[in-house]
């Protein structure tokens, strides 16, 4: 796998992952963590970079990486006080790497995505996520209802978000291990996912606007459920 972008690539360096080679721009090979970090590195021109990344948003920098590893969803329930995040079919990368960028940023345990009609971790959530793939488990599960109810079984608390729902999300107590599920972007959550969770939140919405997107929406409730575990 090739990741690109200056934090995704020095992510890669910093995280588990294996990583091979990496090409970069003069004025990108002189960053100290670059120098110091004891990888191979080969100077490219723009052209060779953008041709190596798939991509115009190389930042100069982009590497050759083992591939993602995924982590087990069994063992993201047994994390003491866990915080997961749980994604319904969300397709678009650039939302899932925003939302694991904001996961990571708050201390969540992890995320958890279905392993069907839904984003995979590629190169380019890779680098919306700004590397924070790299430090993040992220779980794939073939049924995310049955997770959803592995995780209550586990004595996690499951709060989906439902823009309809008459529960506010400030209204819950957020203590306790909790799994926080976003439906895809446009349809919201599926009836079984919806079914499974132990309540509906939604945030409410003062503008004009009628739904936020799912990654401003996994902010809000991420932070909301970080604050409230003290």
């Amino acid at each position: 796998m090739i990741v690109y972008g200056r934090n995704p690539v020095r992510e890669a360096i910093r995280g588990p992952r294996t990583v091979s080679r990496v090409w970069a721009s003069r004025g990108a090979l002189r960053e100290p963590w670059l120098r110091e970090s004891g990888v191979l590195m080969a100077e490219a021109a723009a052209e060779e970079l953008e041709q190596r990344a798939g991509s115009g948003e190389h930042q100069g920098v982009c590497a050759e990486v083992s591939e993602f590893r995924y982590a087990n969803a069994g063992e993201l329930l047994g994390a003491g006080d866990a915080l997961i995040v749980a994604l319904d079919q969300v397709q678009d990368p650039q939302n899932l790497g925003a939302i694991c960028r904001t996961a990571e940023c708050a201390g969540a345990s992890g995320a958890v995505i279905p392993e069907r009609r839904a984003a995979d971790v590629t190169p380019a959530v890779c680098k919306s996520s700004a590397g924070a793939v790299e430090h993040l488990p992220v779980a794939r599960v073939r049924n995310l209802a049955d997770f959803l109810g592995e995780a209550k079984a586990a004595g996690m608390w499951c709060y989906g978000a439902d823009a309809s729902a008459p529960v506010v999300y400030s209204e819950l107590d957020w203590a306790g291990p909790v799994v926080l599920v976003l439906g895809s972007e446009g349809r919201g959550l599926r009836p079984r996912v919806a079914g499974a969770c132990d309540a509906l939140v939604s945030i409410p919405l003062r503008g004009r606007i009628e739904s936020l997107s799912v990654s401003a929406a996994a902010a809000v409730l991420l932070y909301a459920a970080a604050g409230g575990r003290g």
